[in-house]
């Protein structure tokens, strides 16, 4: 969305958390800075938060985007970019937070699902939802197959809220996010 001009905005750097992250690869390819900062069984989270907050602030980030980095943030990262960290999340928040939600929505037999991209705050799946789309979900659906809808639903809107924040236009009000008109 950067490359064709729907976000108006260049990307500093691609950090993981893991080595393999095929998104290092991808930002590798395609010129984009990496980092990679490992987080170890015995690496305290501050100290962890620290180092990545080290290296976002090297390379100048403003905005901070979540896509499968599976760490709930402490008090360090969050509170260093308030009202600039966006996660994606694959439901309809306030349902189904946390890991499989997928499969969660199946389970429960919601017949519609979706994702929400919202503000990180210190609480899982939680924060000011900026917005959210839904995906039917069909009869014959398999966790797979409708994890693949959301993912389409995902890479549409998740680019939309990137470039709202950096047009100026997301007002966070407590838990509410208004959407400024460009008049």
């Amino acid at each position: 969305a950067m490359r064709n001009g729907a976000v108006e905005a260049e990307p500093a750097v691609v950090l993981s958390n893991v080595a393999n992250a095929p998104g290092l690869e991808h930002a590798e390819r395609l010129g984009v800075p990496t980092a990679l900062v490992e987080h170890g069984s015995r690496l305290p989270r501050a100290e962890h938060e620290a180092r990545v907050l080290e290296r976002l602030g090297a390379h100048g980030v403003e905005l901070v985007c979540l896509a499968g980095y599976m760490r709930v943030l402490g008090p360090t990262l969050v509170g260093a970019y308030p009202n600039a960290i966006l996660n994606v999340h694959p439901s309809l928040l306030p349902a189904f937070p946390g890991l499989y939600a997928q499969r969660q929505a199946l389970e429960y037999g919601v017949k519609i699902s979706g994702c929400t991209v919202h503000f990180v705050d210190l609480d899982l799946d939680h924060g000011p939802i900026v917005m959210q789309a839904q995906v039917p979900v069909l009869e014959d659906d398999t966790e797979a197959r409708l994890s693949s809808r959301i993912l389409d639903a995902e890479h549409r809107i998740y680019p939309e809220a990137v470039a709202l924040w950096s047009a100026g236009r997301l007002e966070v009000d407590r838990r509410v996010v208004r959407i400024s008109t460009t008049d």
